[in-house]
């Protein structure tokens, strides 16, 4: 057992760290799902209501984002539309790494450092994952055509 429980602590904070950047990297469609779930909750849907509202208003958040860079054919255009989902997310890796590095080390120079490198490793990851899922090439061609 002892030599489990070191291995279990890491393993846990691991997945952990994990989930907290995979969120990050979908801050907006995280954001807008919990926010209007909360919002479902307290207006008497229940916790599955909730919950039901929370996963709906979160796949349509990130569905539409999809959708606008499948039919938007003008650069800049795309530009900010990624810029909108990518924003977030590098708010978000900045702040998880930041609270990561407040639990490792005391010198606030240093905590600032591990938070922007968190920041624009996380707005890399979501740049690519985001624009990675849209559709390109022919297939928006033929979306953008109807």
């Amino acid at each position: 057992m002892i030599t489990l429980g070191p291995l279990l602590v890491f393993l846990v904070i691991g997945f952990f760290a994990w989930l907290l950047f995979t969120l990050a990297v979908f801050a907006l469609p995280v954001f807008a799902g919990v926010t209007i779930g909360l919002w479902a909750f307290h207006t008497g849907a229940g916790s599955l209501g909730g919950i039901a509202v929370a996963l709906v208003a979160g796949a349509a958040t990130f569905g539409i984002g999809q959708l606008a860079l499948a039919l938007v054919t003008w650069t800049w255009l795309r530009l900010l539309v990624i810029i909108f989902y990518v924003a977030p997310a590098t708010v978000a890796g900045y702040s998880a790494t930041h609270g990561i590095a407040q639990m490792a080390m005391s010198s606030p120079t240093w905590q600032t450092v591990f938070a922007l490198v968190g920041a624009v490793a996380v707005s890399i990851t979501a740049f690519i994952r985001f624009t990675g899922m849209a559709a390109d090439g022919p297939a928006r061609q033929r979306l953008a055509r109807g």
